[in-house]
Protein backbone atom coordinates (compact mmCIF):
# COMPACT_ATOMS: atom_id res chain seq x y z
CA UNK A 1 0.00 0.00 0.00
CA UNK A 2 1.22 3.28 -0.84
CA UNK A 3 0.06 6.71 0.98
CA UNK A 4 0.34 10.20 -0.02
CA UNK A 5 0.56 12.85 3.05
CA UNK A 6 0.30 16.46 0.72
CA UNK A 7 0.59 19.18 2.36
CA UNK A 8 -1.37 22.53 1.05
CA UNK A 9 -0.25 25.09 -1.10
CA UNK A 10 1.11 28.20 0.32
CA UNK A 11 -1.01 29.49 3.12
CA UNK A 12 -3.32 32.56 3.39
CA UNK A 13 -3.72 32.40 7.28
CA UNK A 14 -6.20 35.20 7.32
CA UNK A 15 -8.84 34.08 5.00
CA UNK A 16 -7.51 30.23 5.58
CA UNK A 17 -7.40 29.59 2.17
CA UNK A 18 -4.21 29.72 -0.56
CA UNK A 19 -2.22 32.57 -2.26
CA UNK A 20 -2.39 33.64 -5.45
CA UNK A 21 1.12 31.82 -5.57
CA UNK A 22 -0.52 29.32 -4.08
CA UNK A 23 -3.16 28.20 -6.57
CA UNK A 24 -0.43 27.79 -9.06
CA UNK A 25 1.34 25.37 -6.95
CA UNK A 26 -2.10 24.00 -6.67
CA UNK A 27 -2.78 23.58 -10.02
CA UNK A 28 0.44 22.27 -11.13
CA UNK A 29 0.25 19.50 -7.99
CA UNK A 30 -3.35 18.63 -9.48
CA UNK A 31 -1.18 17.75 -12.76
CA UNK A 32 0.76 15.33 -10.83
CA UNK A 33 -1.47 13.72 -8.68
CA UNK A 34 -4.25 13.37 -11.75
CA UNK A 35 -1.57 11.11 -13.37
CA UNK A 36 -2.00 8.70 -10.52
CA UNK A 37 -4.22 5.91 -9.34
CA UNK A 38 -5.77 6.84 -6.13
CA UNK A 39 -8.33 4.76 -4.63
CA UNK A 40 -9.43 6.72 -2.03
CA UNK A 41 -8.81 10.71 -1.30
CA UNK A 42 -8.91 12.38 1.67
CA UNK A 43 -8.56 15.61 3.34
CA UNK A 44 -8.43 18.06 6.40
CA UNK A 45 -11.61 19.91 7.22
CA UNK A 46 -9.38 23.26 7.16
CA UNK A 47 -9.67 25.74 4.06
CA UNK A 48 -6.39 25.84 3.17
CA UNK A 49 -6.26 21.95 2.39
CA UNK A 50 -9.55 22.13 0.83
CA UNK A 51 -9.31 24.23 -1.29
CA UNK A 52 -5.86 22.87 -2.51
CA UNK A 53 -7.23 19.72 -2.87
CA UNK A 54 -9.92 21.27 -5.21
CA UNK A 55 -7.85 21.44 -7.69
CA UNK A 56 -6.82 17.99 -8.69
CA UNK A 57 -10.67 16.98 -7.42
CA UNK A 58 -12.30 18.68 -9.76
CA UNK A 59 -9.77 17.87 -12.88
CA UNK A 60 -10.12 13.52 -11.76
CA UNK A 61 -13.96 14.52 -11.41
CA UNK A 62 -13.39 12.71 -7.86
CA UNK A 63 -14.57 13.53 -4.32
CA UNK A 64 -12.31 13.48 -1.15
CA UNK A 65 -13.81 12.27 2.32
CA UNK A 66 -13.18 15.55 5.67
CA UNK A 67 -11.71 13.82 8.06
CA UNK A 68 -11.91 15.76 11.42
CA UNK A 69 -8.61 14.69 12.90
CA UNK A 70 -6.68 15.46 9.84
CA UNK A 71 -6.82 19.42 10.74
CA UNK A 72 -3.80 20.74 11.61
CA UNK A 73 -2.30 19.45 14.58
CA UNK A 74 -3.33 21.57 17.56
CA UNK A 75 -1.88 19.76 20.98
CA UNK A 76 -0.50 22.37 23.19
CA UNK A 77 1.42 22.60 26.42
CA UNK A 78 2.91 25.17 28.58
CA UNK A 79 6.52 26.89 27.34
CA UNK A 80 8.25 25.76 30.68
CA UNK A 81 9.82 29.22 30.83
CA UNK A 82 6.92 31.10 29.93
CA UNK A 83 4.08 29.08 31.23
CA UNK A 84 2.17 30.12 28.06
CA UNK A 85 0.21 27.11 26.31
CA UNK A 86 1.99 26.82 22.75
CA UNK A 87 1.65 24.61 20.03
CA UNK A 88 3.69 21.31 20.26
CA UNK A 89 5.72 21.98 16.88
CA UNK A 90 6.40 25.79 17.99
CA UNK A 91 8.54 25.49 20.60
CA UNK A 92 12.33 26.68 20.24
CA UNK A 93 15.37 23.68 20.29
CA UNK A 94 17.00 24.68 23.23
CA UNK A 95 13.87 23.84 24.80
CA UNK A 96 12.36 20.82 23.46
CA UNK A 97 15.74 19.08 23.53
CA UNK A 98 16.17 19.20 26.97
CA UNK A 99 13.02 16.84 27.28
CA UNK A 100 13.31 13.88 28.87
CA UNK A 101 12.44 10.86 26.54
CA UNK A 102 11.66 13.01 23.64
CA UNK A 103 13.46 11.40 21.03
CA UNK A 104 12.35 8.04 21.66
CA UNK A 105 8.78 7.05 20.56
CA UNK A 106 8.20 4.81 23.10
CA UNK A 107 8.88 7.26 26.23
CA UNK A 108 7.77 11.05 24.57
CA UNK A 109 4.30 10.82 25.12
CA UNK A 110 5.35 10.75 29.21
CA UNK A 111 6.82 13.96 29.72
CA UNK A 112 5.45 15.77 32.79
CA UNK A 113 5.03 18.53 30.85
CA UNK A 114 1.87 17.21 28.85
CA UNK A 115 -0.02 17.04 32.31
CA UNK A 116 -0.69 19.88 31.21
CA UNK A 117 -2.76 21.17 28.17
CA UNK A 118 -4.26 19.27 25.74
CA UNK A 119 -1.40 17.73 23.74
CA UNK A 120 -2.15 14.02 25.16
CA UNK A 121 -5.68 14.52 24.31
CA UNK A 122 -4.83 15.80 21.04
CA UNK A 123 -2.44 12.98 20.35
CA UNK A 124 -4.35 10.46 21.18
CA UNK A 125 -7.29 11.80 18.76
CA UNK A 126 -4.79 11.70 16.20
CA UNK A 127 -3.14 8.29 16.98
CA UNK A 128 -6.93 6.86 16.90
CA UNK A 129 -7.54 8.39 13.92
CA UNK A 130 -4.61 6.77 12.22
CA UNK A 131 -5.76 3.52 13.85
CA UNK A 132 -9.12 4.02 12.05
CA UNK A 133 -8.00 4.55 8.79
CA UNK A 134 -5.60 2.14 8.44
CA UNK A 135 -8.21 -0.60 9.88
CA UNK A 136 -10.58 0.54 6.97
CA UNK A 137 -7.91 -1.16 4.93
CA UNK A 138 -7.14 -4.00 7.00
CA UNK A 139 -4.13 -2.67 8.80
CA UNK A 140 -3.90 -3.38 12.57
CA UNK A 141 -1.39 -2.45 14.83
CA UNK A 142 0.70 -4.57 16.86
CA UNK A 143 3.27 -2.96 19.09
CA UNK A 144 5.81 -1.46 16.37
CA UNK A 145 4.42 -3.38 13.99
CA UNK A 146 0.93 -3.81 11.68
CA UNK A 147 -0.45 -6.71 10.88
CA UNK A 148 -2.24 -6.72 7.57
CA UNK A 149 -3.84 -10.43 5.96
CA UNK A 150 -4.73 -9.05 2.66
CA UNK A 151 -2.21 -6.25 1.76
CA UNK A 152 -2.18 -4.47 -1.39
CA UNK A 153 -0.94 -2.13 -4.27
CA UNK A 154 -2.71 0.45 -3.76
CA UNK A 155 -2.90 4.34 -2.93
CA UNK A 156 -4.81 6.70 -0.68
CA UNK A 157 -3.90 10.27 -1.01
CA UNK A 158 -4.53 12.93 1.97
CA UNK A 159 -4.50 16.28 1.54
CA UNK A 160 -3.34 18.08 5.03
CA UNK A 161 -0.94 20.32 6.54
CA UNK A 162 2.96 19.59 7.92
CA UNK A 163 2.46 19.27 11.46
CA UNK A 164 -0.87 16.59 10.98
CA UNK A 165 1.39 14.98 8.15
CA UNK A 166 4.14 14.22 10.19
CA UNK A 167 2.45 13.43 13.47
CA UNK A 168 0.93 10.72 11.14
CA UNK A 169 4.12 9.53 9.85
CA UNK A 170 4.86 9.31 13.41
CA UNK A 171 2.15 6.90 13.90
CA UNK A 172 2.79 4.86 11.44
CA UNK A 173 6.40 4.74 11.60
CA UNK A 174 6.67 4.38 15.82
CA UNK A 175 9.08 8.28 15.14
CA UNK A 176 8.74 10.59 17.82
CA UNK A 177 6.95 13.41 16.37
CA UNK A 178 9.27 15.61 17.93
CA UNK A 179 12.12 15.01 15.56
CA UNK A 180 10.02 15.24 12.69
CA UNK A 181 8.37 18.42 13.42
CA UNK A 182 11.24 20.06 14.23
CA UNK A 183 14.48 18.32 11.93
CA UNK A 184 12.13 18.30 9.07
CA UNK A 185 10.32 20.63 6.69
CA UNK A 186 8.13 20.00 3.90
CA UNK A 187 7.34 23.15 1.36
CA UNK A 188 3.74 24.01 0.43
CA UNK A 189 1.86 21.81 -2.38
CA UNK A 190 4.96 19.05 -1.11
CA UNK A 191 3.94 15.30 -1.56
CA UNK A 192 5.40 12.73 0.89
CA UNK A 193 5.22 9.42 0.27
CA UNK A 194 4.81 6.13 2.59
CA UNK A 195 4.92 2.68 1.50
CA UNK A 196 4.20 -0.68 3.20
CA UNK A 197 7.01 -3.40 3.33
CA UNK A 198 6.16 -6.52 4.03
CA UNK A 199 9.16 -8.94 4.36
CA UNK A 200 6.68 -11.70 6.48
CA UNK A 201 3.57 -12.44 5.24
CA UNK A 202 0.98 -10.53 7.10
CA UNK A 203 3.46 -8.28 9.38
CA UNK A 204 3.75 -4.82 7.42
CA UNK A 205 6.18 -2.33 8.57
CA UNK A 206 5.90 1.49 6.94
CA UNK A 207 8.98 3.47 4.96
CA UNK A 208 8.98 6.85 4.02
CA UNK A 209 10.20 6.76 0.06
CA UNK A 210 9.41 10.61 -0.34
CA UNK A 211 9.63 13.76 1.99
CA UNK A 212 8.21 17.00 0.92
CA UNK A 213 8.46 16.44 -3.02
CA UNK A 214 8.04 19.23 -5.06
CA UNK A 215 9.12 18.00 -8.63
CA UNK A 216 6.45 19.47 -9.92
CA UNK A 217 6.92 22.98 -9.10
CA UNK A 218 10.38 22.75 -10.14
CA UNK A 219 9.79 21.18 -13.78
CA UNK A 220 7.57 23.83 -14.28
CA UNK A 221 9.68 26.63 -13.08
CA UNK A 222 7.53 27.66 -9.87
CA UNK A 223 9.62 28.67 -7.24
CA UNK A 224 9.18 26.89 -3.81
CA UNK A 225 7.46 29.42 -0.83
CA UNK A 226 9.10 28.78 2.04
CA UNK A 227 6.16 28.95 4.52
CA UNK A 228 6.41 26.96 7.80
CA UNK A 229 10.12 28.08 7.80
CA UNK A 230 11.86 29.94 10.65
CA UNK A 231 14.55 32.24 9.63
CA UNK A 232 17.93 31.11 8.49
CA UNK A 233 19.27 33.71 10.18
CA UNK A 234 18.55 35.65 13.26
CA UNK A 235 15.94 38.46 12.32
CA UNK A 236 14.03 39.15 15.64
CA UNK A 237 11.14 37.94 13.87
CA UNK A 238 10.09 34.48 15.07
CA UNK A 239 7.56 33.32 12.43
CA UNK A 240 7.01 30.61 10.03
CA UNK A 241 5.30 33.16 7.40
CA UNK A 242 6.43 32.69 3.73
CA UNK A 243 8.74 35.42 2.97
CA UNK A 244 10.58 35.80 6.20
CA UNK A 245 13.12 32.02 6.01
CA UNK A 246 15.59 34.77 4.19
CA UNK A 247 16.49 31.86 1.65
CA UNK A 248 14.27 32.17 -0.91
CA UNK A 249 14.38 33.40 -4.09
CA UNK A 250 18.04 34.45 -3.97
CA UNK A 251 18.98 30.47 -3.72
CA UNK A 252 15.66 28.61 -4.91
CA UNK A 253 17.66 26.03 -7.82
Amino acid sequence: MRILLIRHAEPDYTNDSITEKGKREAMLLSDRIARYDIRDFYVSPLGRARDTAAYTLQKTGRNAEILSWLQEFRGKYPDPETGRLRLAWDIPPRIWTDYPGVYDFRTFLNNPLFDTGDFREIWTETANGVQALMKRYGFTKSGPVWLCDNNRSETIALFCHFGISMAVISCLADISPFILWHRFLCFPSSVTEVVTEEREKGVVSFRITKLGDITHLESAGEPRSDAGLYPECYTGIDTTEAGNSGLFPDRNP
